[in-house]
């Protein structure tokens, strides 16, 4: 039998540790559970057999990332959960950590709480890694009254947006490469082979045919102009990363996007799940239908629909339900509305804006899967017609020098 090592909280708030047996991670952790205690980690000891990769409440990665915040949040919740004090469950975290970063906010965190600050007030301090959303949810969640099942249901919500987040990444994986090498080929043969064959038939003296002086030409323009070219790319770069920083530009650019057919409906599918898991979530929490559309609609991406939003809660402050006016602002999938008028009817709308968001988030998945099948065999025909035509025209120039008399 597998021996585990485990760090675990009593009842006292105590942490203590120890080394247990058991089949898997999660029955061990079932095991501590059951003797009163709240599970920190359990991890298959060095030399016993391969470790399972993964600490129930553990921070192990060297930089702060999507996920090591969703597992913080899980941290807090299951120690606030237990009965312990704000204070107290992060002194146990920044006490399991080690990472650096970690222990490092922790105790910020920590010293904003003794100084009397609540736990969003804490968290806005520290804008570099907590989103105006997340700081949003606690404080909704502290409003709720019920810190700690608002806290887990925020780092369910942060856990499927790190797996979908991870699963797009996965799914680009193959066409960045691609592109990788495309770029890659055009620059060898760009640089080091197509100057040889210009010096060749330069040598020759003949004439060559318009596609291969064409191609010799570009190839020529690259080389001689390669510092102005990455200088204009560099300027655009700069241009853009400026104009990012301009809501109306900003607004501007999401108002296009929307009108572009093949992203449109893609785009609209994740803002409304991006917004139904946020606003099911709070619901689902305690937290007052007004207020969590303030927090629910950070999570929003895209402007125009953003601005759509806005709009419809002005009208919902005045009285009614919720799809009526989103409906009247005519951008939002009428599915997604119809279910949000089926909840609000049956009094089930967290469930139904939950059950919303997990459809759409398979849609999407699905369409982006679509949509790079596509684009893969694309990606490489457009490579094969690049890469052949310049073969081909020099191949034609070559041939056609071999007819000359001599």
């Amino acid at each position: 039998m597998p021996q585990f090592d485990y760090r675990a909280v009593n009842a006292q708030g105590e942490l203590t540790s120890g080394q247990m047996t058991g089949a898997t991670e999660a029955a061990v952790i079932a095991q501590l559970q059951a003797v009163g205690l709240i599970p920190i980690s359990a991890q298959l000891q060095q030399g016993r057999g391969r470790s399972s990769g993964r600490a129930f409440l553990s921070l192990r990665k060297p930089s702060l990332g999507h996920k090591d915040i969703g597992d913080f949040t899980r941290q807090l919740s299951t120690l606030v959960g237990a009965g312990l004090s704000l204070d107290r469950s992060l002194e146990i975290i920044g006490g399991v950590s080690s990472q650096p970063l970690m222990i490092e906010l922790i105790a910020e965190l920590q010293a904003a709480v003794r100084g009397g600050q609540s736990l969003s007030e804490a968290l806005a301090e520290q804008p570099q890694l907590f989103a105006s959303f997340y700081i949003n949810f606690v404080r909704a969640a502290e409003l709720s009254g019920d810190l700690a099942k608002n806290l887990m249901e925020l780092s369910t919500y942060l856990d499927k947006s790190h797996a979908l987040r991870e699963q797009l990444k996965s799914a680009l994986m193959y066409p960045m490469i691609l592109v990788g090498v495309t770029l890659l080929s055009l620059g060898i043969i760009v640089i080091f082979v197509l100057p040889e064959f210009a010096t060749l038939f330069e040598d020759m003296d003949a004439p060559l045919p318009a596609s291969t002086a064409f191609v010799l030409g570009v190839s020529n323009f690259l080389r001689d102009y390669a510092l102005l070219i990455v200088l204009v790319i560099a300027l655009a770069v700069a241009y853009v990363r400026k104009k990012q920083r301009d809501p109306d530009w900003l607004y501007q650019r999401d108002e296009r996007l929307l009108q572009f057919s093949l992203l449109s409906d893609l785009i609209k599918k994740v803002n409304m799940a991006r917004f139904s898991r946020s606003l099911g979530t709070l619901l689902g929490g305690g937290v007052a239908l007004l207020p969590a559309i303030s927090v629910a609609k950070e999570s929003m991406q895209n402007r125009v629909l953003l601005q759509k939003l806005n709009d419809a809660s002005s009208i919902l402050r005045d009285g009614g339900g919720l799809a009526e006016p989103l409906l009247q602002a005519g951008v939002f999938p009428e599915f997604a509305l119809q279910m949000i008028q089926v909840g609000e009817e049956t009094g089930q709308l967290d469930k139904m804006l939950l059950r919303v968001a997990d459809i759409y988030d398979d849609e999407v998945a699905t369409a982006s899967q679509r949509l790079l099948s596509i684009l893969e065999p694309v990606m490489i025909i457009g490579l094969g017609i690049v890469i052949g035509g310049i073969i081909m025209s020099i191949l034609v120039a070559i041939l056609g020098i071999n007819d000359l008399p001599m």
